[in-house]
């Protein structure tokens, strides 16, 4: 990968990990209105399928999907954005403490190193490796605030571990995907999908007390934020990055969505940033310039 075009790649990944680290604000903003949350899912989906479907299609992006990969297609959203946005949002419910959902989604590198090289045989050095396992540590000492946290609540965590395991399976399937079809193909195919999958959760959970009264501005303007920027070009950019990065790679970046939501809501004045936050983040900083370095030399794992 030229210099040129791996400074392109690392940029696209760094994007969309922003925009994911902001939509935690977009979405609470949205939650804070008592919006149904499988509402939320659903028109976001909705939202980011017509535009998508418009934009790909005008530019004549998609391809035609072979009828022998529809089964992975059907997988891919299956995983994600389904399966994931379900677990993350029963886990958070049931936990009731952000703080410690934060910490369990942030495994989700670690897991999806193991993934890479199991299934993919990804080669990564021990420094990478290394850099990996720095992120835990620093997203802790970001989140934790207070010395001891109660984590009895067991079906939450088992939630939040569905949502883990959905990511990486999701990166999986879109590593087999990537090589077949460009990123506007699966981007688009995705939310089509992904909004017929919540359609009857919408209609069974919300639909009976849904009015579109209820779609203010307030509530438009965050959904169209989530939609276009962190389903739409967000999910183009990442599976850009997984293809020429890998799985384990890739992943890595997500461990600073914890980072760019403190630091956003610290610009916002809706928290505030301590120096355990600020060492935290260094850490995680440092993880992540360790996990994607080269080093010639290295013993591979």
């Amino acid at each position: 990968m030229r210099l040129s075009n791996k400074s392109i790649i690392y940029a696209s990944v760094s994007t969309a990990v922003f925009l994911w680290g902001v939509s935690f604000i977009w979405s609470n903003s949205i939650l804070n209105q008592n919006f149904p949350v499988f509402s939320l899912m659903f028109f976001r989906m909705s939202f980011a399928a017509i535009v998508l479907t418009i934009v790909s299609f005008s530019l004549k992006k998609v391809q035609r999907v072979k009828r022998k990969d529809w089964g992975w297609f059907l997988l891919l959203v299956f995983l994600e954005p389904f399966i994931y946005f379900i677990g993350e949002t029963i886990g958070l419910k049931s936990l009731g403490s952000p703080t410690i959902s934060s910490v369990i989604i942030s495994t989700i590198p670690i897991f999806a190193l193991i993934a890479g090289v199991i299934f993919y045989k990804e080669r990564i050095s021990i420094l990478n490796t290394f850099g990996i396992s720095m992120t835990l540590p620093g997203i802790i000492l970001i989140v934790f605030e207070k010395g001891s946290i109660d984590i009895s609540h067991h079906i939450g965590i088992l939630f939040l571990m569905v949502a883990v395991f959905a990511a990486v399976g999701y990166s999986m399937v879109v590593k087999q995907l990537a090589h077949k079809y460009n990123s506007y193909t699966i981007v688009t195919y995705q939310h089509i999908l992904g909004a017929l999958y919540f359609l009857p959760f919408f209609l069974y959970f919300d639909y009976k007390e849904f009015s579109f009264s209820n779609l203010t501005p307030s509530i438009i303007m965050p959904l169209l934020y989530l939609s276009v920027l962190c389903s739409c070009l967000a999910f183009i950019l990442f599976i850009n990055s997984i293809k020429e990065l890998g799985i384990a790679r890739a992943n890595i970046f997500t461990s600073m969505v914890p980072v760019v939501s403190a630091y956003v809501a610290y610009m916002l004045g809706h928290d505030a940033i301590t120096s355990r936050k600020i060492i935290g983040i260094i850490i995680v900083v440092i993880g992540v310039i360790l996990a994607q370095r080269p080093k010639k030399g290295a013993a591979q794992l």
